[in-house]
C-alpha cells in the first residue's frame, strides 16, 4: 500500500463517517426536486447487439414521473406514466395503455437491466430500509453504507451496499443482493458533473451478475432542477397525447 492510500485512509479515519441520516437523503434526492426535466440517453449492451434510446423525463418530487421515449424511430412515443404507486405504459404501435401492475414493478424495463421501479425511483431508502455504516470502503477513499429492507417492504432487493466518497456527498458504486442474499448486479455512479447548479454523478452502468456480457448504461444529458413542470403533466392523457 503507497505512502498516499495511507495517508488517505488516516485522514478519513480521522474526520469519522459521515451522517446516515445524511447520507440516506443524498441517495434519496440525488436525482429529485421539487419538478425537474431531463435528457437522457440509456444504452443497452448484450452478447447479440447494442441499442441507443433517447428520452426526456419529468417528476415532481417523489410521486410523480413521465418519462417519453424521442428516439429511435420504431419507439418514438412509448411512454411511462407513474403517480404515487400507480404505473402506466402507453405503447403507441397498438395506441394503448396498459397499467402495470405492483407486481410488475421490479421486472424490466424495455428490455434493459433497470426495472420500472428504479425508472421511476419509487423506492425510498429513508422508508424502506434501515441503514448503517459498515465502515472504510475497500477502495480506502470513502464509507461503506448497508441498507436492509425492512420487514414488510415488498421488492427484489434484500439488501444494497452503497460505497460513497469521503464526505459522503456522492456515491460511486452500488451492490444489490437479492432475497436470497446473493449479489444480483453492481451499479457504478461515474462522470460527476456540475448540471444546473448540483454536481452529481451523470453516469450510471448497470452490471447483472447473473448474465454474462449484458450491461445498461444511463446517460443524463442535461437536467433541469426545481423545473416548472404543472400537475397535468402527469395525467393519463397527457400520457395518450404521446400518440
Amino acid at each position: 500500500m503507497g505512502l498516499s492510500v495511507l495517508a488517505t485512509s488516516s485522514l478519513a479515519a480521522a474526520q469519522g463517517p459521515p451522517s446516515l441520516a445524511e447520507v440516506t437523503r443524498v441517495l434519496d434526492d440525488l436525482y429529485t426536486s421539487s419538478a425537474s426535466i431531463a435528457r437522457v440517453e440509456l444504452t443497452v449492451t448484450t452478447p447479440r447487439n447494442t441499442r441507443t434510446m433517447r428520452m426526456r423525463m419529468w417528476s415532481r418530487g417523489e410521486e410523480r414521473a413521465l418519462i417519453v421515449i424521442e428516439s429511435p424511430a420504431r419507439e418514438r412515443g412509448t411512454a411511462t406514466l407513474r403517480r404515487e404507486r400507480n404505473l402506466w405504459n402507453f405503447l403507441p404501435r397498438i395506441s394503448r395503455t396498459i397499467r402495470v401492475p405492483p407486481s410488475m414493478m421490479l421486472s424490466s424495463w424495455m428490455g434493459t437491466d433497470l426495472t420500472n421501479d428504479d425508472l421511476t425511483q419509487s423506492a425510498s431508502y429513508r422508508d424502506d430500509f434501515t441503514g448503517r455504516i459498515v465502515g472504510h470502503s475497500q477502495d480506502g477513499h470513502g464509507w461503506t453504507i448497508r441498507y436492509d429492507a425492512n420487514e414488510g417492504t415488498v421488492g427484489l432487493w434484500r439488501r444494497i451496499e452503497f460505497d460513497v466518497n469521503e464526505a459522503g456527498t456522492l456515491p460511486v458504486r452500488a451492490r444489490y443482493f437479492d432475497r436470497r442474499e446473493r449479489l444480483a448486479r453492481v451499479m457504478r455512479f461515474e462522470d460527476v458533473r456540475e448540471m444546473d447548479g448540483r454536481r452529481i454523478p451523470t453516469r450510471m452502468i448497470i452490471e447483472p451478475q447473473d448474465r454474462e456480457g449484458h450491461r445498461t448504461e444511463l446517460h443524463y444529458l442535461e437536467m433541469d432542477f426545481d423545473a416548472n413542470v404543472p400537475e397535468s403533466t402527469f395525467s393519463l392523457t397527457q400520457l395518450e397525447r404521446q400518440r
